[in-house]
């Protein structure tokens, strides 16, 4: 039961895939509902801290380096592009605007995304952090609704 509890966790951390993955493959190793939702929501918030303190940075470096320069500059366009999004759509509201985009369970949204275009929009820390917290609740609930209603209709 802990490497299934272990394997949630750790999906919950890959970019990309996050929580929005990491729900539907606890439901379907048969873990229950609510110790599954909170190993996957901190599994997800894990490298919340770390991308917004390092992540820009690194990409930033990284972006004209030879093997992994595509790779990086992809990265901060994305971030730069969410964070673009995220102004326009928001204003002054950026807190809310970045607490739905986290927490809709869209492709291409989520706490890495979010946290990246939080960073380069400067946002404070407190704030990211909290929003992106809320977004990853909303997406859990989200997505646990979703993978219950879908598993129970098979």
């Amino acid at each position: 039961m802990l490497i299934k509890y272990l394997e949630v966790f750790f999906v919950s951390m890959v970019p990309i895939v996050e929580l929005r993955g990491a729900i539907p493959i606890a439901t379907g190793l048969g873990l229950p509902l609510v110790p599954a939702y909170i190993i996957c929501i901190l599994g997800n918030m894990l490298p919340v801290p770390f991308i917004y303190l390092f992540a820009r940075r690194i990409l930033e470096w990284g972006k004209d380096k030879k093997v992994i320069g595509k790779f990086f500059t992809w990265c901060l366009e994305k971030g730069e592009k969410g964070g673009k999004k995220l102004q326009e759509k928001a204003g002054r509201g950026t807190f809310v605007a970045l607490f739905l985009f986290v927490g809709i369970p869209l492709p291409g949204t989520g706490a890495w995304t979010g946290t990246l275009a939080a960073s380069i929009l400067d946002m404070s820390f407190k704030e990211t952090v909290a929003a992106c917290m809320l977004g990853v609740l909303l997406a859990g609930v989200i997505m646990l609704t979703l993978s219950v209603v879908g598993f129970s209709l098979i």
